[in-house]
Parts: C-alpha cells; structure tokens; sequence
C-alpha cells in the first residue's frame, strides 16, 4: 500500500535466523476489504490470544533449556579435566540437578497449562505464571549450561553460545516478565 515502507533489518544479539526489519506507515489507507476483524477492535483481537502466545514461548523456552541441559550433559560426560570428566566432580552434578529439578517444574506447569488451553479454560494470570515461571527458568539453566562448558561455551562454535543469546528474548516478547507480575498481581487483587 502507498504510505508503507520496510526499513533496515535490525542487528540482534540472538535469533539469527529471523529477520527483524523496521516497518513504517505513513498516511496508509487500508480497503475495507482488506480490513481484518472490526475496525477499532485491534488490541481485543490481540489480546483474546495472548495466553495462547504465551503458552507457546513458554513452551519453547522449556524446550530450549532441556536442549541446554542435554548439551551440557553431553560435554560434562565427555569432556576431561584433572583426568576426570568434569561430570565426576560434586559442583557439575549439584548444578546439573538443579537444572533438572527446574526442568521437571517447568513441564509440569507447561502440561496443566495445555490441558486448560485444551479446555478452554487457561486464565491470563495462569498463563502468565507458565511463561513467567519457564522464561525465568530457561535463563538460569541455559546460563548455568553454558557456565559447564567452561570458555567453549562463549564460543560461537559451540551450539550453547546460540541458546544462550536467542534465550534472553524470551523474557521480552509475549510481555516482559515485569509485565507477566503485574497480571499475576492483578489476579491476586492487588
């Protein structure tokens, strides 16, 4: 349409993969016939599927950070330090278990959360917790992954460097983790 232009694609520290472009419209005039929903209802279309979306980054942030947790497992076993895998040693598998426990957490929220979704009874504030409780989460063990592979870890080679920095936007889209607390507050009446 007249008025529309795409800018630059935008230089990110994570998701390599997906462009992210500057959009711009000025004075566009968009045909009734090219009018999504009712006019003036934009943010109640959105929001009627925010919990969905929220579900589904939370969702891959689980699954992001058991890929981290099998990584680190696999470097762990193999990797040799002092003539022992690292995976010998009590602070990799204190880290490890906490990973796992968090882990375990995540899913069980995740697997309440598709039920209710199913159902169709997912509330916001539910939703809410799931993203914020597995965006949180995704952060700590994809750091705590990345923190066992030692220096390789900082390196791009290494497939953690890659979930570590797509990881950090997690906490961002679908609504910051700040926001995902004010809705949980909100359904708590304060």
């Amino acid at each position: 349409m007249k008025g529309f232009t795409k800018g630059r694609n935008l230089e990110k520290l994570g998701l390599k993969s997906s462009d992210t472009a500057e959009l711009a419209f000025q004075d566009v005039r968009v045909p009734a016939a090219n009018v999504l929903g009712q006019v003036d209802q934009a943010f109640g279309m959105l929001s009627h599927n925010l919990s969905q979306e929220r579900l589904s980054i939370a969702i891959t942030a689980q699954a992001t950070a058991t890929a981290a947790h099998r990584l680190a497992i696999d470097y762990v076993t193999e990797r040799k330090v002092f003539g022992k895998p690292v995976a010998h040693f009590q602070n990799t598998k204190f880290v490890l278990a906490d990973c796992a426990t968090s882990l375990q957490a995540g899913q069980s929220m995740i697997d309440q959360a598709v039920v209710a979704l199913d159902a169709g009874t997912l509330a916001p504030a539910d939703a809410a917790k799931v993203k914020l409780y597995a965006t949180e989460a995704q952060g700590r063990v994809v750091d705590q992954c990345l923190q066992l592979h030692g220096g390789y870890g900082y390196m791009r080679e290494y497939p953690i460097s890659r979930l570590y920095a797509d990881a950090r936007v997690s906490r961002i889209f679908g609504g910051t983790s700040e926001v995902m607390k004010v809705v949980i507050a909100k359904s708590l009446g304060v």
